[in-house]
C-alpha cells in the first residue's frame, strides 16, 4: 500500500497549501479519488469549495474543464452538440466540457433539473449519448461538484438519482480565527492556487486506484456494512433509505481509507468514519422527523452506536485465523 500512501500524501499536502485547516476534508476528497467516485462539496458561499476543487484538479496530471452552471444552461451546453458542416457536407460532433478527465461542476444546483440530468449517464457509465451516438469518456473520469445549500435563492434541489451518483458529500465549514488569519496572510500578495503545480500523473492515480481495490474486506466487515445500510431502510424516521449503491460506496471508501493508512485490510473504524460522508446524502428524512429537526446525520450516528461492531477477528485473512 506504499504506492497508494505516496500518491495520497502528495495530493493532501499540495491541496493543504491552498485550503488551510481542512486536512480531514482534503483527505476525504482524496479517498473519493482513489475510489473512482464523484464528490459533492456542499456549503455556504465563500468557504473555498471551488478553490478546493481547482486545487485538486491542478494537482493531477489530467485534462480539466469547468462548467459554471446557470439557470439558462441547456443539456447540450454540457454534453456537446452535433452540427452540420457545410464544407464536408457531413454531421460533426462537437464535444462539450464534460469530455475531460476532471470536471469541475460549479454551483451544480443552479442549473435546472433537465440540465442536471445531462450528467447522469456520464457519472454512472462514463459515457455520453448524443443524437443516438454513444461516446466514451477518457479515464480516469471524475466529477467534482459544488453547490450552495438548497435554501438559498436561485437553486434547484438535486434529484435523488443525481445525489446517489456522488460517492461522497462533504462540507468544509467556516475556518477558525487562526486559520482565517493564516488565509489572509497567505493571500496578501497572490492567491496560493497560483503557486501549486501537478504532483501526481494520471497514470499514477489510476495505478493507485487499482491497488486500492486489492484491500481485503472480511465477510464480517461486509455484513457490518450491509447492516448499517439495511438499518436506514427500516428506521421509522427515514422515508427513503440508502441504496445498494450506497453500500458499495461505503465498501470502496473503507478500502481507500485503509490503503491511505498503509493497511491491507479494512477495520471497523474505517467504516464508521465514512458512514456519514457516503450515506447521509442518500437518505430522505420523513416529514415528521424534519419537523422535529432530526437530520440524516443524527440518525446515522444513532444507528452506528446501536449496531454491534464485528469481533476481534475482523479483517483477518482466512489463512491467518487460527
Amino acid at each position: 500500500m506504499k504506492q497508494v500512501q505516496a500518491v495520497a500524501e502528495k495530493l493532501i499536502e499540495n491541496v493543504n497549501r491552498v485550503i488551510i485547516g481542512k486536512r480531514a476534508e482534503i483527505r476525504l476528497t482524496v479517498i473519493g479519488l482513489l475510489c473512482q467516485g464523484h464528490i459533492l462539496l456542499e456549503d455556504v458561499p465563500g468557504v473555498g469549495k471551488t478553490v478546493m476543487a481547482k486545487a485538486l484538479a491542478k494537482s493531477l496530471g489530467c485534462t480539466f474543464s469547468r462548467i459554471q452552471f446557470t439557470p439558462d444552461m441547456l443539456p447540450s451546453d454540457v454534453t456537446g452538440v452535433t452540427l452540420f458542416n457545410q464544407g464536408s457536407r457531413q454531421f460533426e460532433f462537437r464535444a462539450g466540457p464534460i469530455f475531460a478527465q476532471v470536471v469541475l461542476s460549479d454551483e451544480i444546483n443552479r442549473a435546472t433539473p433537465k440540465t442536471q440530468a445531462a450528467l447522469l449517464e456520464a457519472m454512472e457509465e462514463r459515457q455520453v449519448t448524443v443524437d443516438g451516438v454513444t461516446y466514451a469518456l477518457a479515464q480516469p473520469f471524475l466529477v467534482l461538484a459544488t453547490q450552495n445549500p438548497i435554501e438559498y435563492e436561485g437553486t434547484f434541489p438535486l434529484p435523488e438519482a443525481q445525489l446517489d451518483r456522488f460517492l461522497l458529500r462533504l462540507r468544509l465549514g467556516y475556518p477558525s480565527a487562526q486559520e482565517e488569519m493564516a488565509m489572509l496572510d497567505a493571500q496578501q500578495t497572490r492567491h496560493p492556487l497560483e503557486s501549486i503545480s501537478q504532483v501526481v500523473s494520471a497514470e499514477e492515480l489510476m495505478a493507485a486506484q487499482k491497488a486500492t481495490r486489492q484491500v481485503y474486506v472480511n465477510d464480517d466487515m461486509k455484513k457490518y456494512i450491509i447492516d448499517i445500510v439495511t438499518s436506514t431502510r427500516t428506521h421509522p424516521d427515514i422515508y427513503l433509505g440508502a441504496s445498494p449503491r450506497g453500500a458499495l460506496a461505503l465498501y470502496r471508501a473503507a478500502q481507500a481509507r485503509a490503503a491511505i493508512a498503509g493497511r491491507e485490510l479494512v477495520i471497523p473504524d474505517d467504516v464508521k468514519a465514512l458512514a456519514e460522508a457516503t450515506l447521509a446524502h442518500r437518505i430522505i428524512v420523513g416529514p415528521m422527523a424534519r419537523v422535529k429537526e432530526i437530520t440524516a446525520r443524527s440518525i446515522l450516528q444513532g444507528l452506528l452506536n446501536g449496531i454491534p461492531v464485528p469481533g476481534a477477528t475482523v479483517g483477518m485473512r482466512p489463512s491467518s485465523v487460527g
